[in-house]
């Protein structure tokens, strides 16, 4: 399909996923790696607490924090 075709078709309103391998998208930037941190035992008790609090694994948390630090960082 040309390109010309497949925007009439999406500026119409109908569905134009079936011509996409989204098995293969990929977001840059948004590929994992792992990585090890060691924290105090009192950091990783009050991490558990709020974790189970908010009814998410540890590993949200961390994530969720690290990253909104880091946007934080980004805006200033």
């Amino acid at each position: 399909m040309k390109a010309k075709e497949l925007d009439k078709k999406f500026d119409e309103g109908k569905s134009v996923m079936e011509h996409f391998d989204l098995s293969k998208a990929r977001r840059p930037n948004h590929e994992q790696r792992r990585v090890n941190v060691d924290f105090p035992i009192w950091m990783i008790q009050s991490l558990d607490k709020e974790a189970k609090r908010l009814g998410v694994p540890r590993q949200s948390i961390i994530k969720i924090w690290l990253a909104e630090r880091l946007n934080k960082s980004d805006a200033a």
